[in-house]
């Protein structure tokens, strides 16, 4: 076992299970993964002022900071451990290399610093002290923040590393036994490798998490009171559902009947009509012509690099047919971008702006803000945006495990140019981009912008096209 399975062992026992025993075949690349190693990366290197070297010599050569050493050790009952230290920061003490030893140090996304971070340290200082021949009371975790690099000291006590061990035993059993459950708090799912071969069994055994809006507690509530599948959510009688639903007080009805229909559609494949009188305009609104806007971002670094619209003169126009303008927001050309996106939306200025969550909407407001335009003008501009995730949520409930734009417009028939695509492989091509200024990069982020839009407009035309459709 290694700590890269500790981590994952922290987060999710099936995770740490497949890591280690799971067909390789059924994981999936992850750009969370390249973009937290990229992001890992540059952040050391700044912090150990670009003196990062690699494996056992940089150690030997005492340098500032040291990444990609792999130890191995016994620790205790035959558990054969390796530890894969993200980074060795070289401080005063002594080692079996002269005056200085290394501490072990771990990168932090956000504010928060976590479980996994201190089993991680914990663990790496036990494996790293017979290693270096060297005492370790702290580690450290490094983060980001307002463009500073932030050092927090945990210190390593006993207490700690009993966990720590403890862990490790729990670990080893899970690795002789079988597979884990699922974890019910399937939130941890979304950035993981496994989550499709997770998601196929899910959905076969009747997951409640898998019904939009149920996470891991109200699942619990749910299966408390013998409700412990989809199928049996979805012959529930509502009534009976909202006064088990308590805890959502005044709307434990409406809940309880969104439930049961979410999960009817669920099992059925069929959508379900809510009668919403907002869905009749959209047709009335957009009839002269419209825009579909779009947008990728890195919110770590809460930069949107690149806005995409698409113009739609009549919802009948060829494909082919609609222009589609990007414009890139590189860093030192970021208020010329901000007026030709103005210039854009100023020349239809009745046109409405459709787009696909809340971002969008806000991410305008504050580029109008940032071009000191008049409280009215911004307040017409923000009144001609319409979220056509808002729309659907109100319109239909959809035969579907979550309302995201790849989720709807798949289910429409839409698919995207390049496959396996994401929010996320976006943003690791824009860093990619970035690193090496190779154009293909760029290329690759607009495709997907532009497909992103296409998809967005196969969600309008759905809800036109249907919109007196009644169940």
């Amino acid at each position: 076992m290694n700590s890269l399975h500790l981590k994952s062992f922290a987060r999710c026992k099936r995770k740490a299970w497949l890591d280690f025993k799971g067909k390789k075949s059924y994981e999936v690349w992850s750009p969370h993964k390249a973009i937290d190693k990229i992001n890992q990366f540059q952040i050391f290197s700044e912090f150990c002022n670009s003196e990062l070297y690699t494996g056992l010599k940089a150690c030997e050569n005492g340098y500032q900071g040291v990444i990609g050493l792999k130890i191995k050790g016994n620790l205790f009952q035959n558990i054969n451990a390796e530890i894969r230290p993200q980074l060795l920061v070289k401080t005063k003490g002594k080692s079996k290399w002269g005056r200085y030893k290394y501490l072990p140090a771990v990168y932090k996304l956000g504010h928060k610093t976590t479980k996994e971070h201190l089993l991680d340290l914990a663990f790496s200082s036990m494996l790293l002290e017979s290693f270096q021949e060297s005492k370790i009371e702290k580690g450290l975790v490094i983060s980001r923040f307002n463009k500073k690099i932030n050092v927090e000291e945990i210190y390593l006590n006993k207490k700690l590393r009993k966990k720590v061990l403890n862990v490790l035993l729990s670990l080893n059993e899970c690795f002789e036994g079988f597979m884990p459950e699922i974890t019910q708090d399937r939130k941890k799912c979304t950035i993981c490798s496994w989550q499709r071969f997770c998601d196929k069994e899910a959905k076969e055994n009747g997951y409640l998490t898998d019904i939009d809006g149920i996470g891991s507690k109200t699942a619990s509530l749910l299966i408390t009171n013998g409700i412990f599948d989809t199928q049996i959510l979805a012959s529930y009688n509502e009534k009976q559902l909202g006064d088990k639903l308590s805890k959502f007080n005044d709307q434990k009805y409406e809940k309880a009947s969104l439930f049961v229909k979410q999960a009817q559609a669920y099992i059925s494949k069929e959508p379900y009509r809510i009668f919403n009188n907002d869905n009749n305009d959209l047709l009335e609104k957009t009839c002269s012509g419209f825009y579909i806007f779009d947008i990728e971002s890195n919110p770590d670094h809460k930069h949107d690099f690149l806005y995409g619209f698409l113009k739609i003169n009549n919802l009948f126009a060829k494909k082919e047919d609609l222009i589609y303008k990007p414009i890139l927001n590189l860093k030192n050309n970021k208020g010329e971008s901000y007026r030709k996106i103005i210039e854009i939306l100023s020349s239809k200025k009745e046109w409405p702006v459709l787009h696909y969550g809340e971002t969008e909407k806000i991410a305008i407001i504050n580029i109008a803000k940032n071009l000191n335009l008049g409280f009215e003008e911004i307040d017409l501009l923000a009144s001609r945006f319409i979220d056509l995730h808002t729309l659907i949520r109100k319109s239909w409930i959809l035969p579907l495990k979550n309302y995201g734009l790849k989720t709807v417009s798949n289910w429409l028939g839409f698919e995207w140019m390049q496959k396996n695509v994401s929010g996320s492989k976006a943003l690791y091509w824009w860093i990619q981009y970035q690193i090496t200024e190779n154009e293909k990069f760029l290329k690759k982020i607009i495709q997907y912008n532009k497909d992103d839009c296409l998809a967005t407009l196969k969600i309008a035309e759905y809800l036109i096209k249907n919109q007196s459709k009644k169940n």
